[in-house]
């Protein structure tokens, strides 16, 4: 009897058996951002001991940290005044000793229509609090896919919550070159997430997302531990592209509230 092949995704060779550290931009230093960075710090890690060539992460963000940031995202007292970005890449080198890097802009084009300087990359983590900025994103992300460089964009995976839920998502720049498989039905082409609920995102905008002026007020709007959970999950499933080289799901829907994940299939 003929049966369906499950569908799988098989992950980029390049990002497997690089011969440098694969570049990651990293979109947002906030409450998700931060606790994506320690994730990436514990992956690179864990990468050169496999005999991996590791990551280079740069970290894009313009705001300040604020004492309403304390607690919730991953910042200490003495760090009030300074750029999240800054503060953070400035103790994860100190604390792995790597040399990633810090930009103290918005991931946007400018004024005239040019997309950033640095925007070179394999992969891009947006961990943002709008759905404006993952639309200005996934336009950048279109006019940099270009494969005539190492650090050719690949992946793109996009962390979103609100008070006690969450969702990420893996999309691919492009077509990602799939090998011939008997036993899988395989899948080149994961879509962006403007693109699969691009109307869902609009109709959050309309809603408060206003900076909040203390701790207690940030909690109301996002749970204590949302955040770190997307993290912890959403980078699990970046592991798994690099240490299994496949995938059959490109991310998940999370509901703290009640504790049930839901995962969403690659095709």
């Amino acid at each position: 009897m003929k049966t369906d092949k499950t569908k799988m995704h098989f992950t980029d060779p390049y990002l497997i058996s690089p011969t440098n550290p694969i570049c990651i931009n990293l979109i947002g230093a906030g409450g998700t951002g931060s606790k994506v960075l320690t994730a990436l710090m514990e992956m690179n890690y864990s990468l050169i001991a496999l005999g991996h060539a590791g990551l280079c992460v740069r970290l894009w963000d313009d705001d300040i940290v604020s004492d309403a940031n304390l607690g919730r995202q991953r910042f200490a007292p003495s760090e009030v005044g300074l750029h999240k970005c800054v503060a953070l890449i400035n103790r994860a080198n100190r604390f792995m000793g790597t040399n990633w890097k810090a930009e103290t802009v918005k991931f946007e084009k400018d004024a005239l229509g040019r997309i950033p300087q640095n925007t070179k990359s394999s992969i891009f983590i947006s961990c943002t609090d709008s759905a404006g900025s993952r639309f200005e994103i996934a336009e950048i992300l279109k006019r940099t896919n270009s494969r005539q460089h190492r650090d050719e964009p690949k992946y793109w995976m996009d962390f979103g919550n609100s008070q006690h839920t969450g969702q990420v998502l893996l999309s691919t720049i492009g077509e990602i070159a799939q090998p011939c498989s008997d036993k899988f039905e395989t899948v080149a082409s994961l879509p962006f997430v403007t693109e699969e609920f691009a109307e869902l995102l609009k109709e959050s905008e309309l809603t408060d997302d206003t900076p909040s002026c203390s701790l207690a007020e940030a909690l109301e709007k996002q749970d204590l531990y949302i955040n770190s959970a997307l993290a912890q999950m959403g980078c699990s499933l970046l592991w798994s592209l690099f240490r299994e080289g496949m995938t059959p799901y490109r991310g998940f829907f999370l509901n703290l509230k009640d504790f049930r994940s839901q995962p969403i299939a690659v095709g």
